[in-house]
């Protein structure tokens, strides 16, 4: 009876696992080159803020997701500040299908890391001397979207067909 049963999950599917190893901050650099100048500064800084997301392969059922974030803040036109982090992390996963797993590597596991990298941003941003930059929430799943609409017009104007190539 027992190897009736085992032989019959070998033949089943495997169910799909996902579980997270390991969320740690990549890299971080905070400049103010203006400083202590811009300190003096009266008016109100203008931030502007870039993301970008990548994915790599580590082994079989083994991947890195990393969100990097560029925010730049601008006082009268000087640098007040400029804060680069990326934040990581290593996820396994088993039994998820290739197309599946673009949608988890580019909407789930951004969704993870996020929240970290907003709050190391914040942080660093209050320990050099001006107020933290909350970044805003992310909806990774339109962005993700957004992405492959793009790459679909693209192939289709090069005339590709219809492949979908994410960015690494």
């Amino acid at each position: 009876m027992a190897d009736e049963q085992q032989a019959s999950a070998g033949q089943g599917e495997q169910a799909p696992q996902f579980s997270i190893q390991r969320i740690y901050l990549k890299d971080m650099s905070l400049e103010l080159p203006n400083a202590p100048q811009i300190f003096l500064e009266a008016s109100a800084p203008s931030v502007e803020i870039q993301l970008d997301i990548t994915n790599e392969v580590l082994g079989e059922g083994v991947h890195e997701t990393a969100v990097r974030v560029t925010v730049t803040a601008k006082m009268a036109e000087k640098v007040a500040f400029l804060v680069e982090a990326t934040q990581a992390g290593i996820f396994t996963s088993q039994g998820i299908a290739a197309d599946q797993m673009e949608a988890v590597a580019n909407i789930l596991c951004p969704s993870i890391i996020y929240p970290y990298l907003r709050s190391n941003i914040a942080d660093a941003v209050q320990r050099s001397g001006f107020p933290p930059v909350h970044l805003a929430e992310i909806n990774f799943e339109a962005l993700f979207q957004q992405r492959l609409a793009e790459q679909q017009a693209q192939a289709g104007a090069a005339g590709n067909g219809s492949g979908i190539i994410l960015p690494h």
